[in-house]
């Protein structure tokens, strides 16, 4: 045999050696992926502090003690206290307390509150809870069961500006991800009286409210993914949008609050059975389902817990005013 051939034919086995072993490490990287794109956040349990300032004298000490607690997950109002931020190094080192733990910021998209930084004197100068002339169009008047609180056009633009500047704050200082409040939002739009008018249509954006609330979770989530493609988007209530297949879609987890009890009263079981059904998609697609409870008395805190385990759901039984860790687990 030939010097030429020799090497002809040491260069085509050498060529399909490559080729195999390309082979080989492409198909290993899409098993991977495709695996790490299946595997869902599975938190056994959380913390939802919105007042942490209330855990300890100052934020130094605020920082250790979450960063000991026992808590997969933590949710923490996008501030700390007041004009006082979270930074990087202080969310690195409540993540870092426990393996695997997310921390996410809390921000309400729903309503606008008078006490964030985004808030202007003038929206509601004589503080009687209704917007005055200077006010942003988005604004509609007052919460009347949260003082300072007030209700917004969620769809408009000038909303969805503040917002999302307010998102990419958080994502800053590497949060991971966002924890979303009042996208129930839409239920205000859709009662005419006492009744309540499902899918109701929104006549300044020609579709129902729930569809643009469905839309203006979707722009965040797509927000919190260009700082962080693993970042969690996790709304709280609301949960009627799940039968959205792309709302579904969109999430990681949902929060649900006073699913079977209402501070100490028990739920109706057909309001508890509808909020069930209403999370069951969520549940079939495997992904949590948070359940925050308020109850004082101790056979109430007791029930929520043997019945979040019985529903597959990750229980929090805590103070209403959320100032400390409460208790949790799945």
């Amino acid at each position: 045999m030939s010097q030429n051939i020799r090497n002809t034919r040491a260069n085509l086995v050498w060529s399909g050696y490559m080729k195999t072993s390309l082979i080989t490490v492409l198909l290993l990287k899409i098993f991977v992926w495709g695996d790490s794109l299946c595997a869902q956040y599975s938190p056994a349990s959380f913390a939802y502090i919105l007042q942490a300032e209330s855990l300890s004298k100052n934020k130094a000490e605020v920082v250790a003690k979450l960063s000991a607690c026992d808590r997969d997950l933590i949710v923490l109002d996008a501030h700390f206290s007041g004009d006082e931020s979270w930074n990087m190094e202080d969310i690195q080192k409540i993540r870092a307390g426990r393996k695997g733990r997310r921390v996410v910021a809390y921000i309400s998209i729903g309503e606008a509150e008078d006490y964030r930084s985004y808030w202007h004197h003038d929206w509601d100068a004589d503080r009687d809870g209704k917007p005055d002339t200077a006010a942003s169009a988005f604004l509609l008047a007052q919460n009347p069961e949260w003082k300072g609180n007030y209700r917004v056009k969620y769809w408009r633009a000038d909303w969805q500006e503040i917002i999302l500047k307010e998102v990419e704050r958080v994502m800053l200082v590497h949060f991971d991800g966002v924890y979303l409040d009042i996208v129930d939002g839409f239920e205000s739009f859709e009662q005419v009286g006492k009744i309540f008018i499902d899918d109701r249509a929104n006549p300044e954006t020609g579709q129902s409210y729930r569809r643009d609330m469905v839309d203006w979770v979707k722009t965040i989530s797509a927000h919190v993914h260009k700082s962080n493609t693993a970042a969690l988007v996790i709304p709280q209530n609301g949960t009627q949008l799940l039968s959205h297949a792309d709302f579904l879609g969109t999430v990681d987890a949902v929060g649900v609050e006073d699913l079977f009890t209402n501070g100490d009263k028990l739920q109706k079981p057909a309001d508890i059975k509808y909020r069930l059904d209403s999370i069951s998609p969520l549940l079939t697609a495997h992904r949590p389902v948070l359940d925050i409870e308020y109850p004082k008395h101790k056979e109430h805190q007791i029930l929520v817990r043997e019945q979040g385990v019985k529903h597959g759901l990750v229980w929090l039984v805590t103070d209403r005013q959320l100032k400390t860790l409460g208790a949790s687990g799945k």
